[in-house]
């Protein structure tokens, strides 16, 4: 048993784990153990973990259950697995294309154990890429900031905080409070995602995938958990779409055209499924000259230029009273207070 458990989602992820697995057995922080579970791969995904690294854990999907009940699943089998003897359980989430640098989790945990009020802490994320050809590729990492954090405006447009700048800037080097901590990589309080979890649910399953950090993190904030960003634990992406915090409307075209129709679809209705669960109802009034103009030109660019997205509209209607009742159960249970919340909306 170990206190951290580092839980991996994967689904045909084999061209990413090799080094991702190869980057957690590197860590200087060694009160963890590791957790795949696996959403049907094809690729040999199961087949090279239980080859190359027997002391890792799988759980085996029969087909492709999503990411939010994969990790769901996950949670659950750490939380029987984990001691707490050296300290508060504790759940590493992270993608199969992260890499960490060896001081990584001794980092965040030495972090999150100074501050109980912290149920979530991230780190400093930057990209890289592969370069060359498929046999002889070589990984190139960048000091391109990929997140520092979730950084919510009050428009409810939401970016990855730094995403696209360089760490010679110097903007993010220093520990903070943020709204909340990116998915991609993500160290959790076991405690902060039971408070949190609804529905027996920790990450809402009725996103399949994309947004449920945010979803999350907005939920861990109305409960009362504050979000911790520490700069000298860091990590690099393998983000296969480039985003950035100061795109231009055409930039942020551009980055739409470069993901797939399942994606912007997913992204795009979860959202709206975000807005209508977590969100006070004052602070949408509040801020309806933002969130309008922002929405309908959107909506917008998606009817004329992107119709194909427009599939998430029903996918939400259907979704509307389900996320209607969450609402009411998530404000009856809230801690913080509407004026709180807007603090955190740019």
């Amino acid at each position: 048993m170990a206190r951290v458990s580092i839980n991996i989602v994967t689904w045909n992820s084999l061209k990413y784990l090799p080094e991702a697995l190869e980057s957690i057995s590197r860590q200087t922080y060694r009160d963890f153990s590791v957790l795949i579970i696996d959403n049907a791969s094809s690729d040999g995904t199961i087949e090279y973990v239980r080859s190359e690294h027997p002391e890792v854990a799988v759980l085996r999907n029969t087909h492709n259950l999503g990411f939010c009940r994969a990790h769901n699943q996950g949670i659950a089998y750490a939380k029987a697995h984990l001691k707490s003897d050296n300290g508060d359980p504790l759940i590493l989430i992270t993608n199969p294309d992260i890499l960490l640098e060896p001081d990584f989790l001794e980092r965040l945990v030495k972090e999150i154990d100074r501050r109980p009020e912290a149920g979530s802490a991230g780190g400093k994320l930057l990209k890289v890429y592969k370069k060359g050809s498929v046999e002889l590729a070589e990984t190139v990492k960048t000091d391109v900031i990929d997140t520092t954090g979730l950084k919510l405006f009050r428009s409810r447009r939401l970016v990855d905080r730094g995403a696209g700048e360089t760490e010679a800037e110097g903007r993010y080097d220093r520990l903070e409070e943020v709204f909340g901590v990116s998915g991609a990589v993500a160290l959790y309080r076991l405690e902060a995602l039971d408070d949190a979890a609804l529905n027996d649910e920790y990450f809402d399953e009725d996103f399949f995938a994309y947004k449920e950090d945010v979803d999350l993190a907005w939920r861990l904030r109305l409960r009362g958990w504050s979000a911790l960003y520490v700069p000298w634990a860091r990590a690099y992406h393998y983000r296969t779409a480039a985003g950035s915090e100061r795109a231009t409307a055409r930039q942020i075209a551009a980055g739409r055209r470069g993901r797939s129709h399942l994606v912007n679809v997913l992204s795009y209705r979860n959202h709206w499924l975000t807005l209508a669960k977590d969100d006070f109802c004052v602070n949408r009034l509040l801020h309806l000259p933002w969130i309008v103009p922002y929405e309908t030109g959107k909506f917008l660019y998606v009817l004329f230029l992107e119709p194909a997205t427009l599939a998430a509209v029903p996918g939400f209607l259907r979704l509307w009273p389900k996320m209607r009742r969450k609402h009411r159960i998530i404000m009856k249970n809230a801690r913080t207070k509407p004026k709180f919340m807007r603090r955190w909306m740019a």
